[in-house]
């Protein structure tokens, strides 16, 4: 995991794996970075440098990351990489300072807020590429490590009694129960409930190896912490990865969502995610609502969960209370005449 920590960032935070590693064939040997705005409130930025341990090529392309070492030397730098890894889980420490914003997913049939989405900030409310910016090879494992601390402690301290979500990269998660081992020391630390812990998988990550991330998931489980699937709708995998995973949230994308009030093929495919998730009992969150014409618009085709810039933007340090946000006014009943 990268935490944006959604690495579930809020959108004009996010950048992707593909165009990077897009912009390194174009452009061999620059060291930039690049950003693709997927939606206005996200980011997941990688640095050149970590695209050989973050992303693997799908079944019929060939990725050779710069900076990759020669092949007869590679499986000597994966143990290396697993060993520092490994070192990162016990310490938990971080390389460089930061911090988190706080952005709450509401719940609009109840008027209250459901949850929470960590989300990293750098120490003076810098965005998260700063931080992101700053994250190697060398200090990935530990990096994860110390988002997930740091997103429990400051949550235990501000009080949260809702959800807690997290983002993580399965890739660079080697053994789950030695992973884990920090998660749970920090919120048995902080009093912080387990089953109020949840897990997000970045749906645009490339995941070759199913059965390792299914051995994750049940290992979380374990300890009571759902498993959300996050950017439903436009990463590698789709209704295929659905089934595979059988997550207990899914994240919607903001781009099924957007004009979703005016366009009526968007609409119609969100009520039939909705309905989907009813059926298969996971429970949708649709993601990037910046207007009240498209929340009133998903809550007429069933959408319960939101989270947006409309309702709320990440709070630096700090949280939204139920009475923070500006709930849709009740819907007034048709009368015959």
């Amino acid at each position: 995991m990268l935490c944006s920590s959604r690495l579930d960032l809020p959108m004009q935070d996010r950048v992707s794996v593909e165009a990077v590693a897009a912009d390194q064939a174009a452009e061999a040997g620059s060291q930039s970075m690049t950003t693709d705005r997927r939606r206005p409130d996200r980011l997941e930025t990688v640095a050149p440098g970590l695209i050989g341990l973050l992303r693997s090529p799908g079944p019929t392309e060939a990725v050779e990351p710069i900076g990759a070492p020669p092949q007869e030397e590679r499986p000597a730098a994966a143990a290396k990489a697993k060993a520092a890894g490994c070192v990162a889980c016990r310490t938990g420490k971080p390389a460089f300072p930061f911090t988190m914003a706080f952005q709450p997913i509401v719940d609009i049939r109840n008027n209250r807020i459901d949850a929470y989405e960590a989300l990293v900030r750098g120490p003076q409310s810098e965005g998260a590429r700063y931080v992101l910016d700053q994250v190697t090879a060398e200090n990935m494992y530990s990096f994860d490590q110390a988002c997930r601390v740091k997103a429990i402690e400051m949550a235990a301290g501000l009080g949260v009694d809702r959800q807690l979500s997290i983002n993580f990269l399965p890739n660079a998660v080697y053994d789950p129960r030695a992973c884990i081992r920090a998660t749970l020391e920090a919120a048995g630390r902080t009093g912080f409930r387990l089953d109020l812990l949840t897990f997000e998988i970045l749906e645009s990550e490339t995941v070759t190896d199913t059965a390792h991330l299914l051995d994750i998931i049940r290992e979380y489980r374990k300890h009571g912490f759902k498993i959300a699937l996050d950017d439903f709708g436009t990463g590698h995998s789709g209704l295929a990865r659905l089934a595979d995973l059988r997550p207990d949230i899914v994240k919607v994308d903001r781009a099924l969502v957007r004009d979703c009030d005016r366009d009526g093929t968007r609409l119609a495919i969100l009520s039939a995610i909705v309905r989907l998730g009813a059926e298969i009992g996971v429970k949708v969150v649709v993601e990037g609502v910046e207007r009240a014409e498209e929340a009133q618009a998903l809550r007429s085709v069933g959408v319960r969960f939101i989270q947006g810039f409309y309702f709320a933007k990440p709070l630096f340090e700090g949280i939204a209370h139920d009475g923070d946000i500006p709930w849709l006014a009740s819907e007034v009943p048709s009368h015959a005449s």
